[in-house]
């Protein structure tokens, strides 16, 4: 019997399902029952009938299922995947900000700890941000923990006092416009669709600004067969399904979260096997936690 075979038997005995974010490896992304960014594998996350969650993707999104599903199990196919990210801010600093600034909203990228989500009054992705952030009552906005989503949000929203955090994703942030130049200058007829997670200079040269998922929707809905790709490489593999008759190119020659790539197959048979690496938050942070997720399901519907 393959390792498929076995995390599918496994999977019906258990009644489990797997979450496979767009960045994980493409064998991961081909069995996972779905796939998506973060804020769609959130929804699914609080819908699904299963007794058990393996979430193919880093430590936050763990979390997260966690604290929306607390009477469900959640499992890590590795408990080292993490999100350098979402350690970039603190609750000092959180704490800060409120003390000096009144009418604030704390926005909280779902890149972050649970910890951090327990300081915030929302939480946001990079498909939901602009939408959210425009919605809130409050003028001034303290944007965690990533500083060029808030750039970009900030450009969007100008009728906000965004206060920037120092924040950033180390994936999307290498990537410089000399770069971008360079691969528009080799590939002529490509357009560039970027992730806001990018530097604002690299943002700027993008025919299209959006999340993964916003990305591979508009490369599908577009007439070009060629397209620049500014964020993580696990993404070509939905692009490449979807558009078979279309060209996908990277920015950098190693465009790649390496957290992602932690995640295989035998670690995903090895939780089914063992039930090893499963996630658990202790129900004080779950309860504070929950108020800024569901907050976000809530305004971005």
């Amino acid at each position: 019997m393959t390792t498929v075979e076995k995390i599918t038997k496994l999977k019906e005995k258990k009644n489990a399902i797997i979450l496979a974010h767009y960045y994980v490896e493409d064998e991961i992304q081909e069995i996972a029952d779905y796939v998506g960014d973060s804020y769609y594998l959130s929804e699914v996350a609080t819908k699904t009938d299963a007794d058990w969650i393996i979430f193919a993707g880093v430590s936050f999104m763990g979390e997260s299922a966690k604290i929306l599903n607390p009477d469900k199990r959640v499992f890590m196919p590795d408990a080292k995947a993490d999100c350098a990210m979402a350690h970039m801010v603190t609750p000092e600093k959180i704490k800060e900000i409120r003390g000096k600034t009144k009418d604030l909203a704390v926005v909280c990228y779902i890149n972050s700890t649970a910890e951090i989500k327990t300081y915030s009054d929302v939480c946001v992705t990079s498909a939901n941000a602009v939408k959210i952030v425009k919605s809130l009552p409050e003028k001034n906005i303290f944007f965690v923990p990533d500083g060029n989503l808030g750039s970009y949000v900030k450009e969007q929203v100008p009728e906000k006092n965004i206060i920037l955090n120092d924040g950033y994703c180390p994936v999307h942030k290498v990537m410089t416009k000399e770069m971008v130049l360079k691969a528009k200058e080799k590939y002529p007829n490509a357009k560039f669709a970027v992730h806001p997670e990018c530097i604002k200079e690299v943002v700027e040269e993008a025919d299209y600004v959006g999340s993964t998922s916003g990305i591979i929707q508009y490369a599908a809905k577009e007439n070009e067969k060629e397209f620049i790709i500014g964020t993580e490489t696990g993404v070509m593999y939905e692009l490449k399904k979807q558009n078979p008759d279309k060209k996908f190119y990277t920015v950098m020659d190693h465009q790649v979260c390496d957290d992602m790539k932690l995640v295989s197959l035998d670690k995903i048979l090895d939780v089914l096997e063992h039930e090893v690496n499963e996630v658990l938050v202790s129900d004080d942070v779950r309860e504070r936690a929950m108020l800024p997720l569901k907050r976000m399901l809530e305004l971005a519907k």
